[in-house]
């Protein structure tokens, strides 16, 4: 296993997503930062503080339940769900999906699904911690912390303290963490 962004790193990328997204839409005003479960909610988290220092006013961030919409249904136990957690409501409002890993593309077209069914955002913008290739879909970030060239055998991992107790980025050809 190799280590391709320290915690500093991380914390760098995130801040620089945040002034990206500021950038693009002149402030975040009406915006919600949704991450999906499991290590798109602390990044959801961390761009919605970080947007919020920055501008000084209140940036939420919740979670987003894609469980449902997801295409690989059939190979999930039953029952197997995310949790979701939306502060308001999403008509009109700019939100960003927040993820850790953008690889085939299904889980972002899972989330756009599940936000299709929750009212009608004023515009979606995707940041993802790492854009690692492989697409499947005609899905791609808005806003990407790190492009990673990867073979289709190897595994990326995002570690965030609070779900992991370590920050970092690494990649492994199979043997996990």
């Amino acid at each position: 296993m190799r280590q391709v962004m320290s915690a500093e790193e991380l914390s760098r990328a995130t801040t620089r997503i945040a002034h990206e997204i500021i950038e693009r839409n002149h402030g975040a005003t009406d915006m919600i930062v949704l991450g999906i479960p499991t290590r798109g909610e602390p990044f959801a988290g961390r761009i919605a503080a970080e947007l919020s220092k920055i501008e000084q006013s209140n940036v939420a961030s919740g979670s987003l339940d894609i469980g449902m919409y997801r295409d690989d249904l059939d190979t999930r136990r039953t029952g197997e769900t995310d949790h979701q957690h939306i502060p308001f409501g999403i008509d009109g409002t700019t939100v960003v999906i927040a993820d850790d890993v953008l690889f085939t593309g299904r889980t972002i077209r899972a989330a756009l699904d599940a936000l299709a069914d929750l009212g009608r955002p004023g515009s979606v913008q995707l940041a993802v911690v790492i854009d690692r290739g492989h697409r499947q879909l005609p899905i791609r970030p808005d806003f990407v912390g790190k492009n990673i060239p990867t073979a289709h055998t190897e595994r990326v991992f995002v570690r965030f303290e609070e779900t992991d107790n370590e920050d970092g980025v690494w990649i492994d050809d199979g043997g996990g963490p």
